[in-house]
């Protein structure tokens, strides 16, 4: 488990990457911790990233993992391209596809 522990804009039922990386609100911000980072070859991350709204396996595999515990930190995954920082952080809320997701611009940047 990563130990890292910040804030993201969590879109409900996104359809693709760009639905991400749009303007939100500050006060709809949620507090987060990375749980399992996910790392995919440059096609299965493009082809995850292009439609968020298919069933996937290593989200099936790991959802178990996710929830908001009492404090209200949303527990994720974050899937990203193997070596690369960016990703999605995902909230599959019990599915197999991100329910909830963020754009993760990497560690070493600001959210």
């Amino acid at each position: 488990m990563n130990d890292f522990h910040s804030t993201a804009f969590f879109v409900k039922h996104p359809f693709r990457i760009e639905d991400l990386k749009v303007p939100h609100r500050y006060e709809t911000r949620k507090r987060f911790v990375v749980v399992k980072t996910i790392e995919l070859s440059k096609i299965d991350y493009d082809n995850f990233v292009a439609d968020l709204c298919v069933d996937r396996i290593f989200i099936e595999e790991n959802k178990g993992l996710c929830h908001v515990n009492e404090d209200g930190v949303w527990r994720c995954l974050l899937v990203k391209q193997r070596g690369r920082s960016d990703g999605v952080l995902v909230m599959p809320d019990g599915r197999d596809y991100p329910k909830y997701a963020a754009y993760y611009p990497g560690e070493e940047d600001e959210l």
